[in-house]
């Protein structure tokens, strides 16, 4: 089928067909019905059905044949460890910890926190909770103590699990301080903490409440799983929220499961058996979605990857990984990409592996500038497909969907609509803005399988955060449109879009227009306050390594390009060269935080940043041109 009749079918009969997608999963009992619409605008799937979501990723591989398989292979360089763990060995290590955690009182519904570094008992941890009906919540493993202490108190933990440390590069993070900090601070108070002690660093236990984790292990009867209705939460995941209390983003069992294995063949094109490798993070979705939901409940072997793209020791880290491991999709951020253009932009380090297996790369997270996906292309001459999700759906709005029909690329649009997503462009009355007419882009309810159900104990804040602005749809939050050809252009969040002097720019699409610049390697727009026109536009731009030349002339070059490709109406006239861009650990460049200092604001440090160091020289960058005074 093409892609169009598989998008058209999804959305003009959404039960039969995630009905269909639904009999790839292993269920205790079928459901009553696929959409429950009986209390919207709280959709439901798969209600009454029965299903363990640690059963479908793990034990049913090992009962039909996949047993030696690789499940989870671990890749380390900034440890030099390694591991390879087959399906049967990872259902056994998980049932294990599982058990672990129940002999510590954990049952179907308590919650668990898991503060975690990359490493297999962070995967395995996770699957535990699965198989025993807990819920977890991964939080970034050295994530500020303040910031784990108001997702303690908001899932109240009886149980949290960490590790002794985490491995920057070559700099080693003591969690256990950390967490010790966040549980004082916190008014709950966990039963226990388990402790993985890693070799880099031992972490003092507290008699009674921490357990080695290798003791409480050895100490426990491995534990079988446990049946939980589809509409159970599997998990939680805190997003930031614009109040500065994080956002509990729910995940189901039954929607979710059915998503993520329909997504691996759909979206990505493996087949069971595939390596497919996320370059993400355990603490972000896609750690959750794509290195440890997705492929195991489609019977791949997924990859976990303890390194940077660069620094770990090389820009070659990525092809070595891909090489060794026979890696055939890889998905990770447009930012790792432009680290590694940035350090060696005439793929020198490709040359040096074996990517023959390797079918096609993958990225998300933010926009993926076309100079970056031209580069890539030329570099892996394989297909590179940007693609448009969130925290709260879980998998993909927007994609080239490989495993239906691959469509044309157009570089800077993740291409259309997922099936299943009915997303249209809004203006701020609600109705449909033409093709190539910027708006709002909303989601037509019912979201479908796979996206948050609602927001941990807090409906209303679900309900106002995003079905409040046009009733009937979701709000994602971002600007953008669609052409002629219903590709979906992503240009900005919706608060990205500035206004000067009554004209509605976006943001993105002049970053788009720097970063097509040859001297530049990446870059961001924000629109500063100016008393004459509202806002102004204002770049920061950092160079390739290399870019030799004068910087003035380069600014020069740089304020003429987007003079020319968007017209004086954008008023782009201040331009500064920075070394570096504040960012998250996720990759997403902090734009509104540079905004706040721009326009001479208060601003909260954002605990996901990456280096806090790097507000101080963006601060004295804005100076230069005459902003952050």
């Amino acid at each position: 089928m093409s892609y169009q009749e598989v998008y058209t079918r999804s959305l003009q009969d959404p039960e039969g067909f995630w009905g269909e997608a639904a009999a790839g999963i292993d269920w205790y009992k079928p459901w009553d019905r696929v959409l429950d619409d009986s209390n919207k605008p709280f959709y439901r799937w798969f209600t009454g059905g029965e299903l363990n979501t640690c059963y479908n990723a793990l034990d049913r591989h090992v009962e039909n044949g996949r047993a030696d398989q690789a499940a989870l292979i671990y890749d380390s360089p900034v440890t030099g460890d390694g591991r390879s763990y087959s399906y049967r060995e990872l259902r056994d290590e998980v049932a294990a910890f599982a058990g672990a955690l129940r002999a510590r009182g954990v049952e179907k519904g308590d919650r668990v926190i898991l503060y975690m570094p990359m490493i297999p008992q962070a995967v395995i941890a996770m699957l535990a909770c699965a198989r025993i009906g807990a819920i977890h919540s991964v939080v970034f493993g050295g994530f500020a103590a303040k910031e784990l202490a108001t997702r303690i108190d908001d899932a109240r933990p009886k149980v949290m699990v960490s590790a002794s440390c985490g491995i920057e590069v070559n700099r080693v993070i003591e969690y256990k301080p950390l967490l010790d900090e966040a549980i004082g601070l916190a008014g709950h108070k966990p039963d226990h903490c388990i402790i993985f002690q890693r070799p880099q660093a031992q972490a003092a236990m507290q008699p009674g409440r921490d357990l080695d984790w290798n003791e409480a292990v050895a100490a426990a009867e491995p534990a079988d799983c446990v049946p939980l209705l589809a509409t159970d939460p599997l998990y939680i995941l805190y997003t930031s929220g614009t109040t500065g209390q994080p956002k509990g983003v729910v995940r189901d069992n039954g929607g979710h499961a059915v998503a993520m294995r329909w997504s691996m063949k759909a979206v990505y094109n493996v087949e069971p058996g595939d390596v497919y490798w996320a370059a993400s993070d355990v603490g972000w979705v896609v750690g959750h979605s794509y290195i440890v939901y997705g492929p195991l409940l489609h019977g791949c072997t997924t990859i976990l990857y303890e390194g940077k793209p660069v620094g770990t020791p090389d820009p070659g880290a990525f092809w070595r990984v891909i090489s060794e491991h026979r890696v055939k999709v890889m998905f990770t951020a447009p930012t790792a990409f432009r680290a590694i253009k940035r350090e060696d932009p005439e793929g020198e380090y490709l040359k040096k592996y074996d990517l023959s297996r390797f079918e096609a790369l993958f990225l998300a997270g933010e926009r993926c500038d076309p100079d970056t996906l031209a580069w890539a292309e030329q570099q892996l001459r394989v297909p590179v497909i940007d693609h448009w999700w969130q925290t709260e759906t879980g998998w993909a709005i927007a994609a080239n969907c490989l495993g239906i029909e691959q469509l044309p690329v157009k570089p800077g649009s993740p291409t259309k609509a997922v099936p299943g997503y009915d997303v249209r462009i809004l203006d701020e009355n609600g109705n449909e803005e033409p093709a190539g007419e910027i708006g709002r882009i909303m989601i037509r309810l019912p979201l479908p399988p796979g996206c948050l159900p609602t927001l941990w104990q807090n409906d209303d804040r679900y309900l106002e955060s995003y079905l409040s602005a046009q009733p009937g749809y979701y709000l994602t939050g971002d600007a953008g449109f669609k052409d002629e050809d219903d590709y979906l252009w992503i240009m900005s969040r919706i608060d990205d879009i500035i206004n000067v002097a009554g004209h509605r720019l976006s943001t993105g699409a002049m970053e788009e227009v720097l970063a097509s610049h040859p001297d530049v390697a990446e870059c961001a727009v924000i629109g500063a306050a100016d008393q004459l026109k509202g806002e102004l536009p204002v770049g920061l731009v950092v160079l390739k390594a290399g870019a030799d030349r004068d910087e003035q002339e380069i600014v020069d070059e740089l304020i003429s390009l987007v003079r020319q490709k968007i017209g004086p109406v954008a008023a782009f006239k201040k331009v500064t060269v920075v070394q570096r861009l504040p960012k998250t650990r996720s990759g997403k460049i902090l734009r509104g935080t540079m905004k706040k200092i721009a326009d001479s604001q208060e601003y909260k440090v954002p605990a996901t940043i990456d280096d806090p160091a790097i507000l101080d020289e963006i601060t004295q960058a804005l100076i230069r041109i005459g902003y952050a005074k």
